[in-house]
């Protein structure tokens, strides 16, 4: 006869909620917060020319020099286009030891307004590219890092900027504390709505302009609107309008499995969708696909918009974007997923509150790894070149706000919370570090626009 289990004499599963803050309280012995608080150049920092140089091996050659041209226009563009720096970066600065889901790039112009599966429109993290577990500090410094740079390229004051990076801390550090007192269900339940932004925002105006917003976003962004713009008719058949070098037809060396229609790849994407959206996805016929160049990080990989129509007037556009090694894997461990398409899914399921209604995976003949999902459904991102002061402190208290929601949803909210604290001793180390490291960006900044006026790389404007 079998001796029954002891579950009194095993080891608990559950540590309450004070205990785990008390934990993180105790991390500081280690780690005190305040060596958060300043940014020193390591002693071996390569050359940033040759990393970014080498960013662009797998990359399609004759689109580099659009990418570098993006960077070129101001720090700010250079900041959100070279992610891969500031994470050789982060992994010299001291970290608490406590993991997350991170998002890897979470700079501000990576949260926005979009469309839930229930069509309610909701404020998130809404680019995952570099999604990786890793300490959620390292997401945190970047978005209030970006949040000096932008202040300073909209010509805030030095003190405007440096309240406004300490605004953000804050708002992470209260929205964490109140993470770890929710119930588990509770905190994946939690989203961030219209109504609850609305709420947050200071002024009659600025909540105006959000609703104009709202409602210009709705009219433009649903694909019977995107129709008519991206689109032509050349007998029978809808395709895609050319806008080179923008918007064009790929040749069957760039899109390898032109000639078959794509079929593998879309029948490895359709594999990576729930049973129940297969149906739904089964209405819709391929018709047509082109590469689209997209943001400033993410140019010369390959990325495209493709065309599927379930009737004469019901297009579906969806966005496939080829995705590569997370720029963190080399200081925070290998992926666990060999599809790195998968990898930026099962990040962006994890940290987002809802997802994509089409956000699935797949992978081309050529090897490359894709994620997939709509084109711009009802996406809307910052206008930070209207931004304020007050707009600025605003925007970046959402963003911490979003932040704290997706790491908590991942990592220990408690644990995290006891190592912040509840004073404002960590606002002010995470301000000092943001605006040391702008001054950073805007130095390497300066050594990556030599270094075109040099001849050692080439840059090119686009429309």
């Amino acid at each position: 006869m079998k001796k029954p289990i002891d579950t009194a004499s095993a080891e608990p599963q559950y540590v309450h909620a004070d205990e785990r803050r008390a934990a993180g309280k105790a991390l500081r012995d280690k780690v005190p917060r305040e060596a958060h608080g300043h940014w020193k150049v390591p002693t071996h920092r390569r050359d940033i020319v040759d990393v970014l140089d080498e960013s662009n091996a797998n990359r399609l050659q004759a689109l580099v020099p659009i990418r570098f041209g993006r960077m070129m226009q101001s720090p700010f563009a250079f900041y959100r286009g070279a992610a891969i720096l500031m994470a050789a970066d982060l992994a010299a600065t001291p970290a608490s030891g406590i993991r997350v889901q991170a998002c890897g790039d979470a700079h501000l112009m990576n949260f926005g307004g979009f469309a839930t599966p229930e069509r309610r429109v909701i404020f998130d993290i809404n680019d995952f590219d570099e999604t990786l577990p890793a300490p959620w500090e390292w997401d945190l410094k970047r978005l209030v890092a970006s949040i000096v740079v932008a202040g300073r390229q909209i010509r805030l004051s030095e003190s405007d900027a440096a309240r406004a990076a300490r605004a953000t801390v804050r708002s992470y550090r209260e929205h964490m504390s109140d993470y770890a007192g929710m119930r588990a269900l509770d905190v994946w339940y939690d989203s961030i709505d219209v109504d609850r932004i609305l709420k947050s925002l200071d002024g009659e105006a600025t909540r105006d302009r959000l609703r104009e917003r709202l409602e210009k976003t709705e009219e433009k962004n649903v694909p019977e609107a995107l129709f008519p713009k991206l689109v032509e008719h050349r007998g029978a058949a809808p395709r895609i309008k050319d806008d080179p070098p923008l918007i064009f037809h790929p040749t069957a060396d760039q899109a390898p499995g032109l000639e078959a229609g794509y079929r593998e790849a879309i029948e490895g994407y359709r594999a990576s969708l729930s049973e129940h959206l297969r149906t739904l996805f089964d209405r819709y016929k391929f018709c047509d696909m082109a590469i689209k160049v997209v943001g400033i990080g993410s140019v010369g990989t390959v990325c495209g918009v493709a065309l599927f129509m379930a009737g004469d007037d019901d297009p579906i556009f969806l966005q496939v974007k080829e995705a590569t090694a997370s720029v963190l894997e080399p200081y925070a461990g290998k992926s666990l997923h060999q599809n790195n398409g998968e990898r930026v899914v099962v990040g962006q399921r994890l940290m987002q509150s809802a997802s994509d209604l089409f956000l699935g995976w797949t992978q081309g003949y050529d090897g490359r790894a894709r994620y997939v999902r709509q084109l711009r459904d009802m996406k809307i991102s910052a206008l930070v070149e209207a931004f304020d002061a007050s707009d600025l402190r605003a925007y970046g208290r959402l963003c911490a706000w979003a932040l704290a929601r997706a790491h908590a949803r991942s990592g220990d909210a408690a644990l995290i919370a006891g190592y912040i604290g509840s004073s404002e001793v960590f606002d002010d180390v995470i301000g000092e570090f943001a605006v040391e490291y702008a001054d950073q960006t805007q130095r390497d900044y300066r050594t990556f626009v030599k270094a075109i006026r040099q001849g050692r790389i080439k840059a090119i404007a686009d429309a």
